[in-house]
């Protein structure tokens, strides 16, 4: 099976998951900002295509990209991958897992991997608005919160290549 993966990364998570899936299934790997202006015959050549994009108050980063495509792109394996600073066992992860329009579930597939915050990395204005994040979940009255808010106030890394599998199982059905 030929696959695709485009992805986008700001501060270099959603791209080692990227690099990963790449690596593990032979795909072709592209920025986003490399196929962006590809017109549709681009993707006829994939069997299954694979969007990972980082997350940002709940909200997959240029989902709507993937999705316009997804018209053209029926009867193929198509997965969108959703890298967050959430560890995989928070509420926050089954929320994302529902990020997709109700005309779209049947012909996408959601997945999370957990990643971390570069703050290092991270643009001004999303360093910002975290450190405000940060700072108001660490007032919270809820326990949870405020170790969520202790967990996300300064950088660290909680990738690992084994929250793949799933997507890897996915793209081997039926093959």
């Amino acid at each position: 099976m030929k696959t695709l993966v485009v992805y986008t990364s700001q501060t270099g998570f959603t791209k080692r998951y990227a690099e990963w899936i790449a690596g593990k299934t032979k795909a072709d790997l592209f920025d986003l900002k490399d196929v962006q202006g590809k017109d549709g015959s681009f993707f006829d050549a994939y069997d299954a295509i694979v969007y990972a994009g980082w997350c940002m108050a709940g909200k997959l980063v240029k989902l709507n990209w993937f999705l316009d495509k997804v018209p053209r792109l029926k009867g193929r394996k198509l997965a969108a991958v959703a890298v967050g600073a959430s560890p995989n066992e928070s509420p926050d992860v089954a929320a994302m897992k529902n990020i997709l329009p109700d005309e779209h579930r049947q012909y996408v597939t959601v997945f999370y991997c957990q990643g971390g915050i570069d703050y290092e990395k991270m643009k001004l204005p999303s360093k910002l608005m975290m450190k405000m994040f940060a700072g108001s979940l660490k007032r919270s009255k809820d326990e949870k919160m405020r170790e969520m808010g202790l967990l996300i106030d300064h950088s660290y890394d909680i990738s690992d290549i084994r929250y793949i599998e799933p997507l890897l199982s996915f793209l081997s059905e039926g093959n």
